[in-house]
């Protein structure tokens, strides 16, 4: 068995699996905030979008790094 491909899946999964657990926290956390300030809601809103965006950064390098692995180093 190939490890490379082992490798490359545990980054990809992962990735999915802990940017899932982060959006959960992102968006609950959010939500709390509103809640108890609604006033500040568009804000709250604003800085949520901008830590999204670069959640969603750290698993397009592994998906980037496991593509390395699979089309470069194995292939």
């Amino acid at each position: 068995m190939d490890y490379i491909y082992l490798a490359a899946s545990l980054m990809i999964g992962l990735g999915a699996l802990g940017t899932g657990i982060g959006f959960a926290l992102l968006g609950g956390k959010m939500l709390e905030a509103t809640a108890r300030q609604p006033e500040m809601g568009a804000e709250l809103q604003t800085k949520t979008f901008i830590m999204a965006g670069l959640l969603d950064a750290v698993p397009m390098i592994g998906v980037g790094i496991a593509m390395y692995l699979i089309f470069v180093v194995a292939g």
